[in-house]
Order: C-alpha cells, then structure tokens, then sequence
C-alpha cells in the first residue's frame, strides 16, 4: 500500500472537524481589507497551524512545508498571513526568493507599496498596541527587531551571494543566529537536484538547503502550482512536507476561476480577430449594463517568433484602421455561434447599431491601446501596465505576444486569446509543447475577475454555473479563439484537462417547467412571497450594547519586571510566591481628553466618518468621548506595580486607552452587518420568479443524476428532473409518501425546487439564503388559502454551520404562520401563510414529518 502524503492525512482531519479553522484576529484584520480569506484559504491556514503545533510522523527541524495551490488560488496572501502569523510567534526576518526577476518586483509591489491596487497589508498593521512597519532588508545584520523585514532576492542572486563574497549581500552567517523563514516561490524551479537523483555541491537546491540547515528554528515555506507526484524522488523528498494539495481542477470545480470555452470559426484570420474583438467589446457592453466596471483585455497570440507577431500587430491595426459597419454585418451573417448570435440579439436590444459598433472598435482598439511584450526590452518597459490591466487608469485593451507571459503575471480581466496560426505540432495523438504551452496561457488568463450582482455579493467566485444562459454569465468564461480543427481541439482539450482548466466529467442539463404545470392555473395566477433587504443604517443604535458591546472595562497591564528565583527543595519547602500586583480603576470620563483624543486617531477605524456610520445619533466627537452610552460609561483597569498605580504616566494612559478602543473594536466588528432583512414579503408571479435553466454539472456526483423518472408522472412536482443532493432526493420521496394524506385536505399540491430562483433574506442581519424547496398547499373553503413552506434538506453534518438558516425558519413561522397575507383581486381574495420547517434529515423523517403537520392545524 502506497505511503500516504501529509496532505492526505490533514484532508481527512479537515473532512471531520479535527482542524481548527479559527483565524486569529490579529491575522485577519492585518490583511489588506478588500481580500476575504477564501474557505480554502482559511483551510491552508488551518493546516500550517496544526502542523506547527503538533507532532506527527515525520516531523522533522528545521521545519519544511510545502503548499501544492492552483495559479490564481491567493498564495502571495496566504504567505502574507503566515508572515503575521508568525511574527506573532517572534519571527522578524523573511527570505522570499524565486526564479524571476519579473516576479520579484511584482511581488515587492504587493508586500510594500500601500498605493498598489494588490498591496496585502493593512494600512495600519498593529499587534496589541504596537505598530508594526513591513520594511525591505538587504540582509539581516541591522534590520529593526520590530518591523517584519523582507529579503526580496532571485535564486541565481541568492546562489551567486552566498557562493562569491560581496560587500552587504547576505551571508551564510546571517542564517546561524537569526532565525529565517524562507519563502520559496515557483518551488518547482528548486528541484533539480532531487529531479536528477544527486546532490550537486552548487546547486540552487542545494544552496537553500545550506541556508535552511543553519538555525533549527528557520522555516522553509514553499508555493508552487506544480508538484511533479509521478516523480519517485520528488515524491521521497514531499511526502511528508505537502501541506495542502489544492489544484487547479478543484480550484475551477469550486468556481474560484473563469470558465474555459473553445470557439472554432471556420473564417479567414482577419474575421477570427473581428468577431473576437465584437465578443470582447460585448462584455464590456454587458458589464456596464449591470455597473459593472470592466475593461475586457484580449490577447493576440503567435506561435514561434517576434517577427510573426509584429506581422499579426501590423495587419491589426490595418484591419481597426479600416473598420467598416460593412465588416461587422458580414460576421453576423458568417457566423451560426449561438454565443455570437446572442451578442448581436443584445446589440439590437440596446440600440447599438453595426456603425456605433464599428466606431467603438476602432476607438478601443486604436494603437495606443494595444502593447506588444515579446522581447526581453519591451516586457521590461511594459511590466507595470502588464501587472495593472485591471486598473481604472490603465486603457490597455490588447496585447500581442508570442511566449513571454507565463510565469508571475497575474491578470483578472483577461477574457479573450486569438490564435494567430493553424499549424499543429502534436505527435502520436498527444498535445505537443506548443499545444501544452497554450493551455498553460489559457490557465493563466483564466482568473476570475471579481464582481458582486444585487443577489450574490461573493465578488470572487463564479455565480452562474446553474444558470448558464444569464446575460452576465459571460463574464465568467474566457473565449479561447481557434480554426474549426477538430484533431487540434481534441488535443487542445486533452492538455486542458491534464492541466486541470477542463474536467471531462462535466456535462449539461437542462432543467424545464413540466408542459402540464405551465397550462396549470397556479402557474398562471399564482403568487409567490418574497422578502427582501435593505442596507442597515444603523439609526436604532443609541449605544454600545445596542451594537451588542457589553463589556464595559478593559484590563491594561503595566509590565512591572518583577521575578523571583529559588530551588525546588527536597523537604518541600515551596518557591517564593511573586506578590500580587496591584490595581487601579479609572473611568475614560477621568482620563484627560487630550490623551483619548490621540488614542482615537491613532485607531484608523475610529474616524468620526465611522463613527457616525456606526452610531449615528452621535453629534460630536466629544459626545463618543464623553457619554455613559459611549466611551463615557467605559472604564480602565490598570494593573501593575503598587506605587505605579499612584502616579500613572500619561504613556500608560495612551496605551491603556488604545487598547480598550481595540478590544471595542473587536466586539463591534463581530456585530456590524452592512444589511438588515425585512420583515415584510411582497408577492410576485410564480411565472415571473420559476423558469427553465441550463445548468452546469459533474457526471457521477448525485446532483448530476436528476431522478426524472422518478418525478416524471407526479403532477406535484413541477420540474422535469431534481438535480439536487441525495438528502434533497430522499425528501422528495418521502412527500411522495404524504401526498394521499395532504390531498385530504388540499386540492392543490406543488413542490419546486429552489435551483437559484430565488433568495430570501435574514431578518437579522440580510444573510442570503436560498431554500432548497418551496411546498405550496392550497386548500378550498370559500376564499382560497395557500400555505407556502420554505423546506431545506440537510446532512446531519452540516445542520451545526447552517444552523442560522433553521433559525430564520423558525422566525418566519413564528412571524408569519399564523397570519394571514391577504391579497384580493376583481374576482376573489387570495389569502397565504408562511411556514418555516426545521431542517429535513434522512435519518430523522419522522420529526420533521411532525413538524410539518403541526405547522398546519
């Protein structure tokens, strides 16, 4: 039996709550603000914690780890937060080295400049009171024991510093008596010697070896998106070392990147490059039809030289310079895409016309727009537009290039690469290095661009795989242009499954409204109740504890340097007892206000802007300071030193000061919601709210299998097929079983499943959630009464986490269930309660068979 790999064991902890996925504060709120740690970001975390912390076989120091994630997957965030992690463990000094220039001055613009749209950091890094400053060290002999110092460095510059002696470059020396973590990115690169089965003396792997080995405190921490596990030395030297195995195939399969999609035209190159660009202008037209701020970049790829490029930038801009409205129309007479057939649907749904649309090509597209990167110069001259596509101010619109972007650059709205050629290099059937090397591009370019939409705010993860005929859904593919080669696209789509940016389990479905339901009166006339939220303006809060702040002191410690020393004697007599320090209160209202006043500036969250977003009865800052509802009712104690406590320095005040504001801090954070869900649910048309949908699913999982024949000849049922988990599919057969006893009483039965139609909204804080069924029961005598019931199967596992969501349940029926909602129309008075039932399990049908028929009498 093979040996297992650390990463297998720490999945199986993950899989059954043994990890402790709990991220200090400190960790969190010193992240730049706009990154959301992702759930398997948080795992990673979790992992290096754990292993950090706890023995297992193999350990070994100094200690080495290695984190196997996907491109795109956040690893230069997650290194962030292992640098403050760390550094609250006592590291100071930091090695990040990789194989790239390029790389490296990239990644100095996301660890030191605050001005960088990819900055990491928080503005204002504090721990406890202290703040702490990132700052670049070029070796570790004077660096600031208090800042976090970063060694930025390439592996040749490493290896060259530390083999030929050179004034002020890093040493082996500076290894033995500081301890380093080193940051090893595209880890991959280091392997040369492990790959080649020796140990070669002047190796780069060998160098960071020797620096590794010097201090049994150091920690080698390696990234990479590309582990060799088919290599018997590779997987030797990792087996007890890979942290976490998170590739690009999970990663895509989660919905953390852009879908790849393939478009084969049987057209001339010049109309490929034409309707690429109508594709491409189409998205951005979409995206500011939903205020979404997007300026789609496509890429003009060549195959083998620089000169085959500047021939494909020429002819561009000939073509652009020579655009007509003739050119535009003879795509879509061309062109049976059904994607490209709804562009131009979109286009005469909008007004814009085949001239509007020429002229806005020519000018998105004009030369100043468009940047060619293929010699080592011109990458260089171009590196800081490659690495700001996404920025407002940067109006790049096309790059042309034949092999220069590969590893390092990190582009979000990357939506369109054209290839410029016909030519195949594959051999026996398999992809050959050109073919292998696009779908590594395609890889690249396949980010997620972030964007939030009214009823998903997850700006960072796919929002449309069930429901792939949305209007915005384009704006999570990238469109990867080709000639019609149907060799070519059978190997393009065997090295774009091998490098996981394609699972060739996927497949879809469509998802349809029974003929029988849409001819059914409920269907026609039916209503649906909805409710939906508002953001919260917090204008109830009067008061701390309206914002759920009950604490209403904060302990500060004085260091006093007391301590004793002694024997532990053989006749028992007990070590000197340190006396107990002393303690003094002092309410906020006594502290000078000068001193609160420095204290609050010093706390970026704390601006009256916040403050009055917060609590917004406030009129004054020196109201904050001086009410009891406020900082007023606030109290110190400081403890330390008995004669300390008789004459306290206005520093100890301060510090004092900031760290109540910080613990408040705390506590507000953990209550503020932006949105608050209404009590109040407002009907809509079913008609209007169900619909047909084609959705995206994995063949083999239980969401794929969609019972139709089961669901086939119940009338109750209104869709075609339930694709959803098996806990979902035991539901409905248990109704299946109920429904002789509900038709007792009802003469109108109808279970639809929730596929994303709708959202209803927590009345406590607006947290979305979208039921997994929705039961209505109509029952006759004289006005007609519908009971709408909101249903969510769930594992037994998962009731813990989603318990919130049984919680609104039960608020609906307690607000809803006995009233109600009354809407009358010229021919009769439609009247509908609302139920919320406790989650349904498999194993526990009959509770929830009770509660539901309780909810009914």
């Amino acid at each position: 039996m093979a040996e297992k790999f650390l990463y297998d064991e720490l999945d199986t902890f993950s899989r059954h709550g043994i990890l402790k996925k709990e991220i200090p504060d400190y960790l969190k709120d010193n992240l730049n603000p706009n990154y959301e740690l992702r759930p398997y970001q948080v795992d990673a975390f979790a992992r290096f914690f754990h292993c950090l912390d706890n023995d297992f076989p193999g350990k070994d120091y100094p200690l080495h780890f290695l984190f196997n994630m996907a491109t795109g997957s956040g690893k230069t965030l997650i290194m962030a937060g292992l640098m403050l992690y760390l550094y609250e463990r006592g590291y100071r000094n930091f090695l990040f080295f990789v194989n790239s220039t390029n790389i490296i001055e990239k990644t100095k613009e996301n660890f030191l400049n605050p001005r960088s749209s990819k900055f990491l950091f928080s503005e204002d890094i504090r721990f406890g009171t202290s703040r702490v400053n990132i700052s670049q060290a070029i070796n570790f002999e004077d660096v600031n024991d208090s800042d976090i110092n970063i060694c930025f460095t390439t592996i040749q510059k490493l290896h060259s510093d530390l083999t030929t002696e050179k004034e002020n470059s890093i040493t082996y020396e500076d290894f033995k008596h500081k301890k380093i973590v080193l940051l090893s990115d595209e880890a991959h690169h280091m392997n040369v010697s492990t790959a080649a089965g020796m140990q070669l003396a002047e190796s780069w792997e060998n160098t960071v070896e020797r620096i590794f080995r010097q201090n049994e405190n150091n920690l080698l921490l390696e990234f990479t998106a590309t582990l060799d596990y088919t290599h018997r030395n590779i997987v030797n030297k990792y087996l007890k070392k890979v942290i976490y195995r998170y590739d690009l195939c999970q990663f895509r399969n989660d919905g953390y990147s852009k879908d790849v999609n393939i478009i084969q035209a049987d057209f001339e190159e010049s109309d490929r490059i034409l309707q690429a660009l109508i594709l491409s202008q189409y998205k951005q037209e979409v995206a500011a039809k939903n205020r979404i701020n997007l300026k789609p970049v496509i890429l003009f790829k060549a195959q083998r030289t620089i000169e085959q490029s500047k021939e494909n930038k020429k002819n561009f801009h000939q073509m652009i310079d020579n655009l007509s409205p003739e050119n535009i129309k003879r795509i879509r007479l061309k062109s049976d895409i059904p994607l490209v057939e709804r562009v131009f649907r979109f286009f005469d749904q909008n007004n814009i016309s085949a001239r509007q649309l020429a002229e806005r090509l020519r000018k998105e597209f004009n030369e100043e727009r468009c940047i060619s990167v293929n010699e080592e110069k011109e990458k260089e001259n171009q590196q800081i537009l490659l690495n700001t596509l996404e920025d407002k101010d940067n109006r790049i619109r096309a790059i042309f290039a034949v092999q220069k972007l590969n590893e390092g650059w990190d582009v979000l709205n990357l939506f369109d690469i054209v290839r410029c050629y016909t030519q195949r290099d594959s051999r026996g059937n398999r992809p050959g290095k050109t073919t292998i090397s696009e779908a590594q591009l395609i890889g690249r370019g396949a980010r997620y661009f972030p964007f939030a939409t009214e009823d998903n705010k997850d700006r960072y993860s796919r929002k449309f795989d069930r429901n792939l005929d949305h209007e915005m859904r384009v704006l999570e593919e990238l469109h990867y242009h080709s000639i019609n080669d149907s060799r070519y696209i059978s190997e393009l789509r065997t090295a774009l499954i091998e490098e996981g940016m394609l699972d060739e389990r996927e497949v879809t479905r469509k998802l349809k409204l029974k003929d029988s339901f849409k001819q059914d009166d409920f269907f026609k006339n039916g209503l649906v109740y909805l409710n939906s939220r508002k953001i919260n303006n917090y204008q109830h809060i009067r008061s701390f504890s309206d914002m759920g702040i009950s604490r209403k002191s904060h302990t500060h410690i004085i260091a006093t340097g007391r301590g004793t020393t002694g024997a532990i004697l053989a006749n028992g007599n007990s070590v000197p007892v340190v006396a107990e320090p002393g303690k003094r209160d002092i309410k906020v209202k006594n502290i000078p206000k000068h001193i609160i006043q420095n204290a609050i500036t010093k706390q970026s969250f704390f601006s009256f802007q916040n403050i009055k977003k917060y609590f917004p009865m406030i009129e004054t800052l020196e109201e904050f300071i001086e009410s009891d509802s406020y900082l007023g009712g606030q109290e110190i104690i400081f403890q330390g030193e008995e004669y300390e406590m008789s004459r306290l320095s206005n520093r100890d005040q301060l510090d004092g000061m900031i760290g109540l504001l910080n613990q408040i801090e705390t506590d507000l954070r953990k209550n503020i919601t932006e949105y608050i869900g209404l009590d109040e649910f407002t009907p809509y048309d079913v008609s209007e709210i169900f619909y047909n949908k084609t959705l995206k699913l994995i063949e083999g999982t239980d969401r794929a299998n969609g019972d139709e024949n089961f669901v086939a000849d119940k009338d109750w049922y209104v869709f075609n097929a339930n694709y959803g988990t098996s806990e979902e599919k035991a539901f409905v057969r248990m109704l299946e079983r109920q429904i002789n006893e509900l038709q007792k009483k009802h003469d109108g039965i109808y279970l639809i499943r929730n596929e994303r139609h709708f959202k209803i909204y927590s009345f406590s804080d607006g947290k979305p959630f979208e039921p997994d069924f929705v039961l209505f029961l109509r029952q006759t005598n004289g006005d007609i009464l519908t009971y709408q019931i909101f249903i969510e199967p769930k594992g037994k596992h998962l009731k813990e986490y989603d318990k919130w969501k049984q919680e609104f349940l039960q608020e609906i029926s307690d607000k809803f269930g006995k009233k109600t909602l009354d809407i009358k129309t010229k021919q009769k008075t439609i009247k509908c309660r609302l139920i919320g039932v406790p989650f349904y399990n498999n194993q526990d049908e009959n509770k929830f068979k009770q509660s539901l028929y309780a909810a009914l009498e």
